[in-house]
């Protein structure tokens, strides 16, 4: 018989069964498709490996939100909103900018000791703070062989006054620090990950306190409750920046004169006063004017307004009286100006199509609001009326309020089970993995989902938590230039492609943790964490100085870490006492993609293990068996960095569609001079043949590559097949 091509169609598809999707990709890793064809996706880099900051700069917490904007004095910033704290990124440096809650002075001998523990207690009248918050002190005198100053994070709180952090192993059992401890509390972090309440410190919650300020996440739970994770949102005001935790505080950071100071960002409700808000009878009223408490902030750039989506009313602060379908603006020009008034363009607008807004996303010439049950734009009428809101579309879903992007004047994003966009009329995204995605999402975790933009390529991404995992480890990519999907394997949990970078940005992060409980011997397998729910399935953790791979969390605990293998890359186990610190190995850092064609998350780079299969294939319609002899590879290299750069392709038989593959031959193909049986032969003229023995009623075809400095398009290789007998 002639030579076959195998001619695949463009893009990946788990809607049929593997024979049904007969002539389509049916598998996918980290492989995208161009013109058609399917070919490795490129690689990433540390930001800060880039930079003077080094590959040692870093950030606490787990990252939830980016935002990149350029200054008057040119000045490339990126803020970073993680669970934690909020950074100001500039040239790869990250700089602490976390509002704070509250300074003061701290009662005679607020530290307690228990000899031979790391746990310190401190005592702190009304602190208002949740684990994974941060303190710094100063002014202590050492005491039990330890000496508190300097920033530590919050391990538990105990109730209202008392709560603990990590030190040095006490000498002895007793209070002391003397009478002169100052403090700075930044506001409370928020979760990590979405958790059940179950008591003090179990989980958090938002609150406010005298005189309406809100203290972002508060220390209580109630028991049985579902504590969501932190969510920050950000918008630039010219060239200052809003940021917002959601269903917390407005803060407002004002660009400084010279980027070597990073000062905290602070409430827009304390920067106030009658001159910048003369629409209010008084300051008092001026200031209670400005939202309490938000879902969201965005800002109408080109008409200059600030936008507050879900919102306390202006005239009361207090958390109860938090409307989650209000929709407030400041005055246009003046974002310090909310009092509603004839003079000003200051207002607000109920909702009435769901029970909460979810999210907004300023497009061209509206401002578009999902809430749980329906899409709005808002749109700029100018005075008396100043916006208008229209209904697009009621009886939708959208799944999280991060799982929106924008490209090309279409608004693409994920409902509870399907996809849409929005190009002028709402519509159902036609999508060939549907079932594949929306069947392996842990709907605990959904409001961990995020999408962005990769415009080099034409793509939209989405990174989501499967059913078995409380992290994003995995996407699904539309390319809407090709109208194709596909999807892998990978750990995000932000992503932005922003016009002012070189390169989309991608970020790796989970939050620091502390053994739960002693590693009593070298050859303990298990390890239980304090917090162990960010880390992904399986990796490297450091523990003092040895090193820990694991192979996967408990069933049953996601804290406990199990089938470790101790003092791994040259280290040596040793035991290791309670509340020692556990640091991932990889750090947490933003990432530039589509550099290079390696992982370049660590010092070292590792390859990126890539492939595609395709469905199963026959001769007619089965009737005979096939026998492949030889086959004919169609593969470029350009872009490899390695030597020789290879591939390995694979012809899967099987018999029949119900049974399993067989082992087929995997020739490797590889860049090189000559060819023979399972070896190499020159992929750059396309004239190479491997000889093979395989036989099947079908067949599927896999291309894979999982070396260093290698990268690669596949073109339309041909496989010299003949029948071979019915049975």
């Amino acid at each position: 018989m002639p030579l076959q091509k195998l001619q695949f169609r463009s893009g990946v598809n788990r809607e049929a069964t593997t024979y049904a999707n007969e002539g389509g990709w049916y598998e996918s890793e980290k492989v995208r498709f161009r013109s058609g064809f399917p070919e490795k996706i490129g690689g990433w880099i540390n930001l800060a490996s880039l930079s003077s900051a080094g590959a040692a700069s870093t950030f606490k917490g787990v990252a939830r939100d980016m935002w990149n904007w350029v200054t008057l004095a040119f000045a490339n910033l990126n803020g970073v909103g993680t669970n934690q704290k909020y950074y100001i990124e500039s040239g790869g440096q990250y700089n602490d900018i976390t509002p704070t809650l509250s300074t003061g002075t701290l009662g005679s001998n607020p530290f307690a000791t228990t000899s031979g523990s790391k746990l310190i207690t401190v005592t702190s009248t009304a602190h208002g703070l949740s684990p994974g918050t941060w303190v710094t002190f100063s002014g202590a005198s050492t005491f039990n062989g330890v000496t508190i100053s300097g920033s530590y994070e919050v391990i538990t709180v105990i109730d209202g006054n008392t709560y603990t952090i990590v030190a040095g192993s006490a000498t002895g059992t007793g209070s002391g620090g003397g009478a002169s401890v100052t403090y700075t509390y930044q506001i409370p972090a928020g979760g990590a990950t979405y958790t059940t309440g179950n008591g003090w410190g179990a989980g958090t919650w938002s609150g406010v306190v005298a005189g309406g300020t809100n203290t972002g996440w508060g220390a209580a739970s109630v028991v049985g409750v579902g504590q969501q994770l932190r969510l920050w949102t950000s918008d630039n005001y010219g060239q200052n920046l809003f940021l917002a935790p959601r269903q917390s505080s407005i803060y407002y950071w004002v660009t400084p004169s010279s980027t070597s100071t990073f000062n905290p960002a602070v409430t827009l409700k304390s920067l106030v006063t009658t001159i910048l808000a003369p629409s209010a009878p008084n300051l008092t009223d001026a200031q209670t004017a400005v939202p309490g408490v938000t879902y969201q902030v965005i800002t109408s750039d080109v008409q200059r307004f600030v936008i507050a989506l879900g919102a306390t009313p202006f005239d009361d602060d207090a958390a109860s009286a938090f409307n989650p379908m209000l929709v407030r603006w400041s005055d246009q020009g003046n974002e310090y100006d909310w009092y509603p008034a004839t003079t000003n363009q200051a207002g607000d607008y109920t909702l009435a199509g769901g029970s909460q807004i979810i999210t907004g996303r300023a497009a061209r010439q509206e401002v578009l609001i999902w809430t749980d049950s329906a899409l709005y734009t808002m749109q700029y009428l100018g005075p008396p009326y100043v916006w208008g809101f229209n209904l697009l579309m009621d009886n939708i879903s959208i799944i999280s309020p991060n799982a929106v992007s924008s490209v090309n004047n279409v608004t693409y994003w994920m409902g509870v089970d399907k996809f849409y966009s929005y190009s002028g009329r709402v519509e159902t995204l036609p999508c060939t993995l549907r079932q594949y995605v929306f069947n392996d999402i842990n709907q605990d975790q959904a409001y961990q989902i995020v999408s962005g933009t990769n415009e080099g390529y034409n793509e939209v991404w989405w990174f989501y938590p499967s059913a078995n995992s409380t992290v994003n480890d995995k996407y699904v990519i539309y390319n809407h230039l090709e109208r194709v999907w596909y999807y892998g394997t990978i750990n995000r949990t932000f992503w932005l492609d922003s016009p002012l970078r070189q390169y989309p940005m991608g970020v790796f992060s989970i939050q620091d943790s502390y053994l739960a409980t002693a590693i009593s011997t070298a050859t303990q397998t298990t390890i239980t964490l304090l917090n162990g729910y960010t880390y992904p399935s399986s990796g490297t953790v450091t523990i003092d100085s040895e090193d820990i791979t694991y192979a996967a969390h408990d069933a049953n605990d996601g804290n406990t870490l199990v089938n470790c293998v101790r003092g791994v890359n040259g280290t040596t186990a040793a035991t290791h006492v309670q509340y020692s610190a556990v640091t991932y190995k990889t750090p947490n850092q933003v990432m530039f993609h589509e550099y290079g064609v390696d992982d370049g998350s660590l010092p070292t780079l590792q390859a990126i293990d890539a492939y595609i299969q395709s469905a199963d294939f026959d001769i007619g319609d089965g009737h005979n068996l096939g026998f492949v002899w030889r086959m004919l590879p169609d593969v470029t290299f350009d872009g490899s960095t390695a030597v020789a750069p290879q591939i390995t392709i694979t012809v899967r038989p099987r018999q029949n569609s119900g049974t399993q593959y067989g082992s087929g031959d995997t020739p490797a193909v590889i860049s090189g001079n000559n060819y023979s049986l399972s070896r190499t032969y020159n992929v750059q003229l396309f004239t190479g043949q491997v000889y093979t023995r395989i036989r099947g009623r079908q067949m599927a075809f896999k291309v894979e590559s999982t070396g260093l400095g290698t990268t690669w398009q596949l073109g339309t290789p041909r496989i010299d097949i003949r029948p071979d007998g019915r049975r």
